[in-house]
């Protein structure tokens, strides 16, 4: 793996846990990828789960967001309007910008804190971060050893995110061209997991990347 670029002469003397940053397409099956190094003694730091953290009653965002988008973004609980956001964000990219701009610093700080809390109790820690493309900064900040990609054909992203039955084809299809594009993904990949094939065969993919990742770690 690459040495941690943050890493000061006297901290190499000491081991460092690897990181992993974990990316794909919504549908691209990463969740279930995530879980599977966890089973392995990873520990995951999830940033969508910040999100919904920070963007929960009383969570830090939603004071910047009030103040930015207005109260109409604001739910009766005091939470995120989620439905209204992702309307808005959708439709105007300068929007979305303004939005990312409240949470990635919120989020890549939350997930700094995190790591270095687990950092000693496992062997790997894994960044779960859909936007990882998107967030330069917060892979930067993080000093990621390697980025694996989960990534399988748009018809299949498709059809596993409309078997959820909240969406409709068409606003599947809006969230994933509001994604990065699958080359780019692919372009910033150390690893690359094609998640196509039953459960078992991407259990063995895991396994594998997990020996490499972790020499001599057993589960």
């Amino acid at each position: 793996m690459r040495p941690s670029p943050s890493a000061s002469d006297s901290d190499s003397l000491v081991p460092r846990t690897p990181r992993i940053g974990l990316t794909g397409g919504v549908g691209s099956g990463k969740s279930t990828v995530a879980s599977l190094l966890v089973e392995h003694g990873a520990a995951l730091i999830d940033s969508d789960a910040i999100a919904h953290e920070l963007t929960a009653a009383g969570g830090l965002a939603i004071g910047p967001i009030r103040a930015a988008f207005g109260p109409e973004l604001i739910d009766e609980q005091g939470a995120l309007d989620r439905a209204r956001m992702r309307t808005l964000a959708f439709s105007d990219p300068q929007q979305r910008a303004r939005l990312e701009a409240i949470l990635h610093p919120l989020i890549r700080q939350r997930c700094l804190a995190l790591a270095q809390e687990r950092e000693s109790h496992a062997p790997l820690l894994v960044f779960d971060i859909p936007l990882l493309v998107e967030a330069l900064a917060v892979r930067q900040a993080l000093a990621l050893d390697r980025v694996l990609v989960v990534d399988c054909p748009l018809q299949v992203q498709l059809a596993r995110v409309c078997a959820r039955g909240t969406l409709t084809e068409e606003q599947a299809r809006r969230i994933i061209a509001n994604q990065a594009p699958r080359w780019r993904r692919l372009d910033i990949a150390d690893d690359v997991v094609v998640n196509v094939d039953p459960l078992e065969a991407l259990r063995a993919r895991v396994a594998r990347l997990w020996s490499s990742y972790c020499p001599g770690q057993c589960m």
